[in-house]
């Protein structure tokens, strides 16, 4: 759990929290070595497509929103969530992408309660269920969403650039 003596709270972006989210992604895309290994298949446009990702967030938001968490007035985390139709699930679901704790800020509950937080949200708003991957050489991130309640597909997403 995130430390009791400070404020923590999760929020949907607005256009006031841009800077803060385009500042947590852009480092986490940059970064993080599985991505990197990733992004040609995902045909990664670098921070140009990350500021139009954002823009489409703010215009179009029901197609997605992006989840931001602050500890007092600091983001120190955020992750992606896009609307699918599931027709296994009947319903609408989430898929979870590009979960971003602050370089420094890892280990102390934060993406514990960015998952919560978001889950609460995302089952007040009818949502069934959430939806992610993790790079197959990533133990720790698999072994996170373990510890989070989600469950093994035994699939692996794969991704074409049009």
């Amino acid at each position: 759990m995130p430390p009791t003596d400070t404020t923590i709270t999760a929020k949907k972006m607005s256009a006031r929290e841009r800077d803060d989210a385009f500042d947590l992604l852009a480092q986490f895309l940059s970064a993080d070595e599985h991505y990197r290994d990733s992004s040609a298949a995902y045909g990664d446009g670098g921070p140009a497509a990350l500021r139009n990702a954002l823009d489409l967030f703010l215009s179009r938001p029901g197609h997605g929103f992006v989840w931001m968490v602050y500890e007092a007035d600091r983001a120190v985390g955020c992750c992606v969530v896009c609307y699918a139709i599931s027709t296994s699930a009947g319903g609408i679901v989430a898929k979870l992408d590009d979960v971003s704790v602050r370089s420094g800020q890892e280990g102390k509950g934060i993406g514990g309660f960015m998952l919560a937080s978001l889950a609460g949200a995302l089952r007040e708003a009818g949502i069934r269920r959430i939806d992610t991957s993790c790079h197959l050489a990533n133990g720790a991130a698999r072994r996170f969403y373990l510890r989070q309640g989600f469950l093994p597909l035994n699939e692996e997403r794969l991704a074409r650039v049009l």
